[in-house]
């Protein structure tokens, strides 16, 4: 799949990116209800989340970017007794997690509404939650993940492997927007923003439905002292 590269990307802030989340999250409203049964058995996610609580204090602050109905992660990390923040821009989703996960506190918000002087934490997941973003703006995000992180915080993200920027796609019933990177090209951006790769993980998934099977890179970052 490729996109036109000519067509100017929407910006933090400006109408265009108003709009842009506006339908994001309009269709992650739609997909909500059926979210966790099309992507059921998130065996390399929960793997991922044991290993970060090895890594963190006991009752460290989590943030959880894209959390979208908090099942498996924010409550994964909730019930390891761990202090969790979601983000996310789904008022459907939201009401889900926090029915799911209410030890947690869930925000309704943007991953570029991240604000590093707001808080630091020890870690910050963001598993599939920077591929709704466009390419252009996942570098800035980095930098705020970074700047949001205590030093050695650590950072746990996944994307899917593929090469697309910003293209919409059905998706459990809606269409999104996704980017993806190959495994390269992820670790370079990921360095640039200042995070230290420590280890990859490659997983085949595939979705019970409404989505095609994906190879999903899964990272562990942390931020240097």
């Amino acid at each position: 799949m490729t996109t036109d590269h000519t067509t100017p990307r929407p910006t933090p802030g400006s109408e265009t990116w108003t709009e842009r989340s506006r339908l994001q999250a309009e269709a992650f409203d739609t997909i909500g209800d059926r979210y966790d049964e099309a992507f059921p058995h998130k065996e390399g996610q929960e793997e991922r989340t044991r290993r970060l609580l090895d890594l963190i204090p006991p009752g460290g602050q989590v943030l959880d970017l894209g959390s979208g109905t908090g099942l498996p992660t924010a409550r994964q990390l909730a019930q390891s007794g761990a202090q969790v923040t979601g983000f996310e821009i789904s008022p459907r989703m939201i009401e889900l997690a926090r029915a799911n996960v209410p030890e947690a506190e869930f925000v309704q918000a943007d991953i570029m509404d991240l604000d590093p002087g707001e808080r630091q934490y020890d870690a910050i997941v963001a598993f599939f939650a920077l591929l709704c973003l466009p390419k252009a703006q996942i570098p800035t995000a980095l930098g705020r993940i970074r700047a949001a992180l205590a030093p050695g915080g650590v950072l746990c993200l996944s994307m899917v492997e593929a090469e697309v920027d910003d293209a919409p796609i059905p998706f459990v019933g809606a269409e999104i927007r996704v980017t993806g990177y190959g495994r390269e090209e992820l670790r370079s951006v990921v360095e640039e923003a200042g995070l230290i790769v420590e280890d990859e993980k490659v997983v085949a998934y595939e979705p019970r439905e409404g989505a095609e099977p994906e190879t999903q890179i899964f990272l562990t970052c942390r931020r240097g002292t």
